[in-house]
């Protein structure tokens, strides 16, 4: 598995752009076309399984919590035990990590409903292979 992190510093170019969607949109920041794309992916994108914590401002009721299974299908939206922080997961089919990534963080910005504020702390995108056990490729990077 190879990793990209950052803690506490710049991000450097290099580990900068390979977190850059197709559509230039970091993808901590997210982009509701790749989003939209995803949902409109082929079978031969590949799958990504995904992983983005992140903070609030403001806590989330229950109801939004259980209320993104019933509208994103493939999503699941989480608080661990640490007060205003998330974790959004679930699978996306993307060409790319960073594309997967910020389709996830743009499922947020399409349902500002939710969550109207947010900042993403980390991102971990894992490639599977379809009927496959294990990972093939993963990517991971904590802002």
């Amino acid at each position: 598995m190879s990793e990209a992190k950052l803690t506490g510093g710049r991000l450097p170019a290099a580990a900068a752009a390979q977190w850059v969607c197709p559509h230039g949109k970091s993808a901590a920041q997210g982009c509701v076309t790749c989003y939209d794309d995803s949902s409109e992916a082929g079978s031969a994108a590949p799958v990504w399984e995904l992983a983005v914590w992140f903070t609030s401002e403001r806590p989330m009721p229950i109801a939004a919590l259980k209320d993104v299974r019933r509208h994103g299908g493939r999503f699941a939206l989480d608080q661990p035990s640490t007060p205003l922080v998330y974790l959004l997961s679930g699978q996306v089919r993307a060409a790319t990590a960073a594309q997967a990534v910020a389709g996830l963080v743009g499922f947020l910005l399409a349902n500002r409903h939710v969550v109207d504020a947010f900042v993403v702390t980390e991102m971990r995108a894992v490639h599977r292979t379809v009927g496959g056990s294990g990972p093939i490729a993963g990517q991971s990077l904590m802002v």
